[in-house]
């Protein structure tokens, strides 16, 4: 139970410190991270509403079992918390991810390459209950799905420049973004096959048909 409140505490703090950034947006008027800060505190309250109203169907449950996780999630909120806080730093203008300091993505980056590949692989994990994956194969796929949505955000990205003025990345950029997700997966891949966080692996299940 200690463990399970340091992490919602963890988690809590994550809130805290994305309503600083709506603080700061009203501030200043940017409607922009107003916008991007409203929608990061709501979805940090999501996990909170599923875990005290919703009960889901049995079929559902592998793709919501992190929702329930409270370490999965205090993992997810520091991401959005230090993304947040980037694109703007609270009670300043300072905008980090797009003006200031540009290469600040590369943090941005490997968060959210950890945190990602970590809901996948929990997903993927309590699917092994069902289909019998080894250890080895949630690894390994959680690792492809990752690098299918890392790409696709990155040729989204592209496709999005010429509507963004203020987005401008070149083909080394979009290369160093997939490297910086990939280290953050395999520190995610260490911290469950080493340390059992934010999950532990399901050992090999054995189906005679």
């Amino acid at each position: 139970m200690v463990e399970i409140n340091r992490w919602k505490q963890i988690l809590n703090l994550c809130r805290f410190i994305v309503f600083l950034g709506i603080i700061s947006g009203f501030m200043y008027m940017r409607i922009d991270h107003i916008y991007r800060s409203i929608t990061a505190f709501i979805g940090l309250l999501i996990p909170e509403f599923f875990q005290r109203k919703v009960n889901p169907p049995e079929k559902l449950r592998p793709f919501l079992k992190p929702l329930y996780n409270d370490s999965t999630m205090a993992i997810l909120g520091i991401f959005i918390a230090i993304h947040v806080s980037l694109v703007n730093v609270p009670f300043t203008t300072i905008d980090l991810f797009h003006r200031e300091w540009t290469d600040a993505d590369m943090i941005s980056h490997f968060l959210g390459g950890l945190t990602v590949w970590l809901i996948l692989a929990e997903i993927l994990n309590e699917f092994s209950k069902v289909y019998g994956f080894t250890q080895r194969q949630v690894i390994i796929y959680a690792f492809a799905l990752l690098f299918v949505l890392s790409i696709g955000w990155e040729i989204a990205e592209k496709l999005s420049e010429s509507g963004i003025s203020f987005i401008k990345e070149s083909i080394g950029n979009k290369f160093r973004d997939l490297i910086m997700n990939t280290l953050g997966a395999l520190l995610g891949c260490f911290l469950v096959i080493r340390r059992g966080l934010p999950f532990e692996l399901t050992t090999k299940i054995s189906y005679n048909h």
